[in-house]
């Protein structure tokens, strides 16, 4: 199992958190932090196997940052200074969904107890409120997916995840643009993803396998070449020309992340040969060839132009690149 270094992670990190933006490796402290870094910083830590005391501290820190985030009735804020003062007000749109996708993860993952013991606390807490946007919704159903594998009939995880499910509009019906959207925005694959854990997780093999069919899709329509080619930042529609750029680490984590839990799900080779081409998309088998992450620390780069990359590697994009690599080594062949 190759090790992954998170030496840029760490570089990025204080005792409040993990700065969003970076200026080539250096932080851009007057940005500050926000929760859905931290989230992930969260995620990344607890599902880590090769845990040290500095993941286990990364994790005591992402998991204190989220429990400050968050107010009395379960919303949370997004966004603090760098002087650890909050500069929002408590919603539920998608760093709420991605703290509730973090804690439980960590309950489910962590190997130290109490940080499961805290996570499944705060879970609880988040847990309580919902959310009007699609993309909350689903990375909260992933969460509480995740908290009923430790967890199996916990009260709030399983509330959360029927109330997703009764939002979930009927299949569109249109074989050529089978997506639930007009257009492919952001963080796409999560929607196939939500479907799929709560599928898993509510006994409903329908909505596994319409959550697996639209991944299939998606992950086809997202293939050029034998290379992925995410969505970019302004969207892509069934009339819009392929390649677009700026493409974005964080779509290719997401495709990772929901070919990993289809993989448990279903046994075809798709899902773990996704994964490896997410991998292989960070090593430069993308649409313009070139390498979007620093093997030497960890580093993720901000974007894939068609002229060139983004240099500045911010905590997202490492995050995403870090995510990917995990997932990766669970497929990867062990050398003989």
């Amino acid at each position: 199992m190759t090790a992954i270094p998170f030496d840029h992670l760490l570089s990025l990190t204080d005792h409040k958190g993990t700065f969003e933006h970076a200026l080539l490796t250096v932080p851009r402290r007057e940005h500050g932090y926000c929760v859905d870094d931290m989230a992930r910083v969260l995620v990344v830590a607890t599902i880590e196997p090769d845990t040290t005391g500095l993941m286990n501290g990364l994790a005591g820190k992402a998991l204190r940052f989220l429990n400050d985030a968050q107010s009395f009735n379960g919303a949370c804020r997004n966004r603090m200074d760098v002087g650890g003062h909050w500069t929002d007000l408590p919603t539920t749109e998608d760093h709420w969904g991605r703290c509730l996708w973090a804690l439980g993860t960590a309950a489910a993952h962590s190997d130290v107890s109490l940080v499961r013991k805290l996570a499944v606390i705060q879970f609880d807490r988040a847990a309580a409120m919902r959310s009007r946007w699609p993309r909350a919704m689903a990375f909260a159903a992933v969460g509480a997916a995740e908290l009923l594998t430790v967890e199996p009939g916990h009260r709030a995880a399983v509330a959360l995840l029927t109330d997703y499910v009764s939002t979930l509009d009927p299949p569109t019906g249109d074989a050529a643009w089978p997506w639930p959207e007009p257009r492919l925005t952001y963080a796409n694959a999560v929607l196939a993803e939500a479907m799929i854990a709560a599928g898993v997780a509510l006994e409903r093999a329908d909505l596994r396998d319409r959550g697996l069919d639209l991944l299939e899709w998606l992950v086809g329509y997202e293939t050029s070449d034998g290379h992925l080619s995410p969505t970019p930042v302004g969207g892509r529609g069934p009339d819009d020309a392929q390649p677009g750029f700026d493409q974005q680490p964080i779509e290719i984590a997401a495709i990772a992340a929901a070919c990993g839990r289809a993989a448990d799900a279903d046994p075809r080779s798709i899902w773990p040969e996704t994964v490896l081409l997410a991998q292989a998309w960070f090593n430069g088998a993308n649409d313009a060839g070139l390498t979007m992450w620093d093997p030497a620390t960890g580093g993720g780069f901000d974007g894939l132009h068609a002229d060139g990359v983004n240099q500045n590697q911010g905590a997202e994009s490492t995050l995403a690149a870090m995510a990917t690599m995990q997932l990766a080594r669970r497929y990867t062949p062990v050398p003989l």
